[in-house]
């Protein structure tokens, strides 16, 4: 029955200017009060799809009906007035305000006809976030609330705007087990209260756990809907990917050798006085991945930034095999056999403007065997850029395509191809599987174990606690800027565990952390 549907995607087609065609004659069905989840590879058209159910994107075939009226969805103001609202990946928060000035930021409510009205701003907060059973602080500064206090600020200013109709992109990419267990609660609440969400996300546990139906797209296409009690993980694994994935990391027993990165006494304080990194020390040795666990905003940022001279630590030292490179220029550091997988793949990973070729090149442009004389050998650089993509399965028209044409896994893949491929004694892999899909992941586990097991030091930055506690050999947890824990062995760990120091509720002595130091 028609009515039992809150969105029905009929036919949908998006074909961009360039040729590349995102969603090809794809039919989204989600029925009212329910939890749907939408999967599929990166580059399958999970994105596209509900840019257009939010006004994001037009579709060049196809009609959208929601709750039964069919609708010209031209704007993001248009889908809301409609009663659709969708929470990004990526907050969409002003950190300076507080997070009752961000809850009505573009109807706010005014005194006097050009203040805003805070204390009306407070009441509206407190109203919905009684309403949902969805607490925050409505006076704090979204820039000293909690990852997981600021999910629940973005899924209330959805609501406070009218959302029946919730798209929530990757909703737990950032939080803890505990954090992750309390929003599905809420979920679950905004569900039985007649609420319709959309869950996009690439990890198949939660999918298993939370969502009611499943539509699975490939390549543009819809491979069906499934009830989610009806498939295993192996079983949506290979509609997404087209054949079988191995869900867990396989690996031998570490070997490590000797120290590659020494970290010292590292202080760093922001632009707004808040202490960073609070003397953190710890080494990372030859042969073996070490793991930073936390929840985001915790220091790992800034430790990442401090190690590749994206900024500079108030006090500390670090070298790398023996050798300071604090205060030295990236290529310097690169030079000293530093590789960088940056949180931020299309900021600080590619240039996205730039062909494929060029981005898998550019860190080793002044190389002798890609140059004749002054000039660049070209059939050299096609070779090494054909050979890269090969290695690394990048999907892709040909090298000389822009990068940023590709999907996010694919940029990835050329990410990480040319930061393994040249030589490095330390990988830095900072969130290297964030938001790619189950296929680039096992890709990258496997290729991350493999350069370990050669020989090679790896500091493994994750807020993902599966990917941290399987790939990690050893691991340390940062709370508030510190170390709080070490584990030396993590095959005896699990999410409460991990999660109980994530937040700050354990921690153990200044003894057990040091033996991080291999001292």
């Amino acid at each position: 029955m028609a009515e039992e549907y809150a969105v029905q995607m009929k036919g949908i087609t998006k074909v961009y200017p360039n040729g590349i065609a995102a969603n090809q004659n794809v039919d989204f069905f989600v029925k009212k009060g329910e939890i749907h989840a939408l999967m599929g590879e990166n580059g399958a058209g999970k994105s596209t799809l509900v840019k257009m159910l939010f006004g994001l994107e037009q579709p060049t075939s196809g009609e959208i009906i929601v709750n039964g009226k069919k609708l010209n969805l031209s704007s993001p103001n248009v889908a809301i007035a409609n009663g659709i609202g969708m929470v990004h990946q990526h907050f969409m928060l002003v950190p300076s305000l507080t997070v009752a000035e961000n809850m009505v930021l573009g109807m706010v409510p005014k005194k006097s006809g050009l203040f805003i009205d805070r204390k009306k701003a407070v009441e509206i907060t407190e109203e919905f976030s009684k309403k949902f059973n969805l607490p925050v602080d409505p006076n704090a500064k979204v820039m000293d609330i909690p990852v997981g206090m600021k999910q629940k600020v973005e899924i209330l200013k959805a609501l406070v705007r009218g959302a029946k109709i919730l798209i929530l992109d990757e909703p737990t990419a950032v939080l803890t087990t505990q954090e992750t267990a309390e929003l599905f609660k809420e979920l679950i609440n905004l569900k039985n209260q007649g609420y319709t969400i959309i869950f996009i996300s690439h990890k198949l546990n939660e999918i298993m756990q939370i969502t009611d139906r499943m539509t699975i797209l490939r390549s543009g296409h819809s491979m069906g809907v499934y009830n989610t009690s009806d498939v295993t993980p192996e079983k949506i694994s290979r509609l997404m990917v087209g054949r079988d994935v191995v869900l867990k990391v396989q690996k031998e027993r570490a070997k490590p050798g000797e120290e590659v990165l020494r970290v010292r006494d590292l202080e760093y304080v922001n632009e707004w006085g808040k202490k960073m990194l609070d003397k953190v020390s710890f080494s990372v040795r030859r042969g073996e991945i070490l793991g930073i666990a936390g929840v985001e905003s915790n220091g790992q940022k800034e430790l990442v930034d401090m190690l590749f001279n994206l900024n500079t630590p108030n006090a500390g030292t670090v070298t790398v095999n023996g050798e300071s490179i604090l205060g030295l220029s990236q290529r310097k550091i690169r030079s000293k056999g530093v590789s960088l997988v940056p949180e931020d793949r299309m900021l600080y990973g590619i240039a996205g403007a730039a062909s494929i070729q060029e981005n898998l090149i550019s860190d080793r442009c002044g190389d002798k065997k890609l140059n004749k004389g002054l000039l660049f050998d070209m059939k050299k650089i096609r070779e090494e850029a054909d050979q890269l993509i090969d290695e690394y399965t990048v999907l892709c028209k040909s090298q000389n395509q822009r990068v940023d044409n590709l999907s996010g896994g694919n940029i990835q893949k050329v990410v990480v191809a040319r930061e393994f491929s040249n030589n490095p004694s330390l990988i830095i892999a900072d969130q290297p599987t964030r938001g790619i899909d189950v296929g680039a992941e096992e890709f990258i586990h496997n290729k991350l174990v493999e350069l370990s097991r050669s020989g090679i030091a790896v500091l493994l930055v994750s807020a993902d606690l599966n990917e941290v506690m399987e790939l990690s050999d050893s691991l340390i947890v940062m709370y508030g800027g510190r170390i709080c824990a070490y584990f030396e062995d993590t095959s005896e760990l699990n999410d409460e565990i991990m999660g109980e120091y994530m937040l700050g509720l354990k921690e153990q002595s200044p003894e057990q952390i040091r033996r991080v130091c291999h001292e």
